[in-house]
């Protein structure tokens, strides 16, 4: 099968060296890592925002010979920043990503329900609070409707009920076969990944499945801190005899 996305020795000197990996079609992916550990140039660098060294593929083909209007129908990024300098509609900002499909609405309903954006649709968004502006901008990067999806931080200013509808959604791109990697400061929440990629000082230290690759040793290693883990901080409770 060809990999959705790929990577071979990518490198952004200081910043990123040597990288190599291979993201499935259907796959839901996290990338951890301390601060600066280079995780934002990562996703910008595969998503061809940034300059780097070495090959990047989409489904195949060498990010080089594939045209910009073509890139914004396969592939959404979604950065740290929620930042507008114009007062546009909620609805307006999020029709944004249907650009590549030569203003094609569809879709744009659709993502402002996903994030809960329709009561706020018309407001300005620069009207509206941090938390609020980074869901319309996860809102339009889902009315793109790419198969590749790529998400800085992208819970780091929503409260629970929306993180985790953040999360329900990228796990529900996957399932359609889509591509979502998400970088996260949260090393918990990497658990509800298929797959984790841990970076340290701009070297991919760790790729695989949470449960193994998140261990007690790594996360000294990387993170340093000591970690305990629990099976269960809610205890069981006693069976009713009656």
């Amino acid at each position: 099968m060809t990999a959705a996305l790929q990577a071979a020795a990518l490198s952004v000197p200081g910043r990123l060296e040597d990288v190599s990996l291979d993201l499935g079609p259907g796959e839901l992916v996290a990338v951890v890592g301390p601060n600066g550990a280079g995780k934002s140039t990562l996703i910008q660098a595969l998503a061809g925002l940034l300059p780097a060294e070495g090959q990047i593929r989409w489904n195949g083909q060498l990010l080089s010979e594939i045209p910009f209007q073509e890139r914004g129908r396969r592939l959404a990024w979604v950065g740290q920043e929620a930042l507008f300098d114009f007062a546009f509609p909620v609805r307006d900002v999020v029709a944004q990503g249907r650009y590549a499909w030569d203003d094609d609405p569809a879709g744009v309903v659709e993502a402002l329900t996903a994030m809960d954006l329709v009561p706020l649709a018309d407001r300005p968004v620069t009207q509206l609070s941090g938390g609020e502006r980074h869901r319309v901008i996860l809102a339009r990067a889902l009315a793109t409707a790419a198969p590749l999806q790529l998400w800085d931080e992208p819970v780091a200013q929503l409260d629970v009920r929306h993180a985790l509808e953040v999360y329900r959604l990228a796990r529900h791109l996957a399932e359609a076969g889509g591509t979502v990697l998400v970088s996260l400061h949260d090393i918990r929440a990497a658990y509800r990944f298929d797959r984790v990629l841990v970076l340290d000082h701009g070297r991919l230290v760790g790729n695989g499945d949470p449960h193994a690759i998140l261990t007690a040793g790594l996360i000294r290693a990387v993170f340093r801190v000591e970690a305990t883990f629990v099976t269960s901080l809610v205890p069981e409770l006693p069976v009713d005899p009656a």
